[in-house]
């Protein structure tokens, strides 16, 4: 492998029970975990295993859990198995996902990014509230079909 980036998933990528076989396997996911519940005020963990699925579903709760799942992962991924000796020229993200990116790149502290998706997610829920509306993504049609 010559070259090598990541890329990080964003919001949509939530399902009850994300990182529930890391957590359980590997003693550095459960520290992101638990360190990452120290930065919100709700169980993030149980929320993460054990849904429910409506609330996991809400922008302000599915953010800070994607984004611990996300960074458990590479925890595990840099220290168990063979991409420890990776060295990427690149990582990027999905929306949020780019603040994965920044916590991988050592741009932001995980505990800072936490806290700074958790009141994103708030303040999207919030203008959510004040202006209804909805998001699709379309590939691969036209602009006729879409009409």
């Amino acid at each position: 492998m010559d070259k090598v980036a990541f890329l990080f998933p964003g919001q949509g990528a939530q399902v009850v029970g994300m990182g529930k076989d890391l957590y359980d396997a590997y003693p550095r996911a459960r520290d992101v975990f638990q360190r990452a519940g120290d930065q919100v005020d709700f169980d993030l963990a149980a929320l993460c295993f054990e849904g429910p699925d409506e609330k996991l579903q809400m922008t302000q709760y599915s953010q800070p859990c994607i984004l611990a799942t996300s960074v458990a992962f590479l925890e595990v991924a840099r220290n168990e198995t063979k991409l420890q000796s990776v060295k990427p020229v690149a990582c990027a993200g999905l929306s949020l996902g780019e603040y994965t990116a920044l916590v991988f790149a050592g741009a932001l502290r995980f505990e800072d990014a936490v806290r700074l998706v958790y009141r994103r997610g708030q303040a999207m829920a919030a203008a959510g509230e004040k202006q209804k509306g909805s998001m699709l993504s379309v590939i691969g049609l036209t602009e006729a079909q879409i009409d």
